[in-house]
């Protein structure tokens, strides 16, 4: 009889996992995810995504045990890990997520250096990098080409879910951490729940309930009515490929998004640390300003609500996010790495590419085509808040203050600004 393993890293689901479906090929698999000491060491050790992680592989393991199989649980490196499974169990394959991170793909290499038959599968992106590339480039620098290029694009075919799982005999499984033991801190308290099943109920709920009005409410702030998926989609537990196929065009033009953003860093690996277009920008320092922008206190109410909601669910909406970033590069003048980090920090759905292509896009050293483009945060509040419900939701001082208003608070009478309790402007919006 032969064994494969089915080594999981974020592709934490059992449907449409292509990796998954080929190593249930074997007359045994052994579905493992390792906790990597080097991953847990780093950046990614943030406890909304450690607990958004144990959450979901809590459920893949539900799910694998269904199936008649069990995930085995290992800590330390995961290539040699994988090696002193694959002796245990005479495995003779090894299968994965084609994943193109710079540790990524330095880790598929020492796999590779296995006496293993290693097979990489598609399913972390709807099109993988490197799939479509320009006439004269390795990649696309511009989205709409690549858009135009991902639509044409013919899509793999949605994987089928396994029917069972045989795990070898005498093989431990071994027991989930807890979260104390693999990261300090604590995660937000409106946190969303992980795993594949939770992220399959809330998108059965938004294509039935939002999905086809996506268009018309996916900036509007105030009615959260966006799809909620990307830490579903950033750990594996949905399908991107799958969501591709089911949800509306402008959701579908979000996904392309994501697949861009993963061709370039693939391209350009230092896109966290690095500008990807130089444009010799002499970034200000000032410690006071970016510690408000942190804590949600920098007196502009449509800022402070973004950041708190951050800190709050782990979350932050997307309109959000492009007024909190532009707020710190284009009005603040601070360097983009900053906010990538804290970003990092609190994000559930902290994608390495999308979160630095994003970062890098709003600071305009990264893809935009329109270097120079700012974001006046009171304008933006105005438009995509203009009842003020997203600022008094997040920012509890001024949820007495009815309507547009709520967003100039300074000019409020000196009385009643002294009674709210919050913040003057760090800078001058008038």
């Amino acid at each position: 009889m032969n064994t494969s393993i089915m080594l999981f890293t974020r592709d934490l689901r059992v449907r449409d996992n292509p990796a998954l479906a080929a190593a249930c090929g074997a007359d045994h698999v052994v579905p493992v995810f390792v906790f990597d000491n080097t991953i847990l060491d780093g950046p990614f050790a943030a406890p909304n995504r450690v607990r958004f992680l144990l959450d979901s592989l809590a459920d893949l393991r539900r799910s694998l045990r269904g199936l008649g199989g069990d995930l085995v649980v290992r800590r330390g490196d995961p290539v040699t890990e994988t090696a002193r499974l694959a002796r245990e169990t005479h495995a003779s394959a090894l299968f994965l997520g084609d994943e193109r991170s710079a540790y990524a793909t330095r880790r598929l290499a020492r796999l590779r250096g296995l006496d293993l038959d290693v097979s990489a599968g598609p399913g972390i992106t709807v099109v993988p990098p490197g799939d479509l590339t320009p006439s004269g480039g390795d990649h696309y620098r511009v989205f709409t080409p690549y858009w135009r290029a991902w639509e044409a694009a013919r899509w793999r075919p949605v994987a089928d879910s396994p029917k069972a799982v045989r795990l070898p005999p005498g093989v431990r499984p071994g027991r989930l951490p807890r979260l104390a033991g693999l990261v300090s801190g604590s995660p937000s308290p409106g946190l969303a729940s992980g795993g594949e099943r939770a992220g399959r109920e809330r998108m059965a709920a938004w294509l039935r309930e939002d999905a086809a009005d996506y268009e018309r409410v996916h900036d509007d702030l105030a009615a959260d009515r966006t799809s909620r998926l990307s830490p579903y989609l950033k750990f594996g537990c949905l399908s991107p490929r799958e969501l591709a196929e089911t949800g509306p065009d402008g959701f579908r033009r979000q996904l392309a998004w994501r697949d861009f953003h993963h061709q370039v860093a693939a391209a350009f690996p230092r896109l966290p640390k690095d500008d990807y277009r130089p444009r010799g920008r002499n970034w200000c320092r000032d410690d006071a300003a970016l510690a408000a922008w942190r804590d949600g206190t920098t007196g502009v109410p449509i800022v402070d609500a973004g950041m708190r909601q951050l800190r709050r669910e782990g979350f932050m909406h997307n309109r959000a996010r492009l007024i909190t970033a532009s707020f710190l590069t284009r009005d603040l003048g601070i360097d983009w790495r900053h906010g990538l980090r804290h970003f990092n920090d609190w994000l559930t759905d902290g994608d390495v590419a999308d979160n630095a292509g994003n970062w890098q896009w709003v600071a305009g050293t990264g893809n935009n085509t329109r270097p120079g483009q700012t974001m006046n945060p009171l304008r933006q509040a105005l438009r995509f808040d203009p009842g003020g419900d997203y600022v008094r939701r997040y920012v509890p001082e001024l949820a007495g203050i009815d309507g547009r208003r709520v967003h100039r608070p300074w000019a409020l009478p000196a009385a009643r600004k002294r009674a709210l309790g919050y913040p003057p402007p760090i800078i001058d919006l008038d």
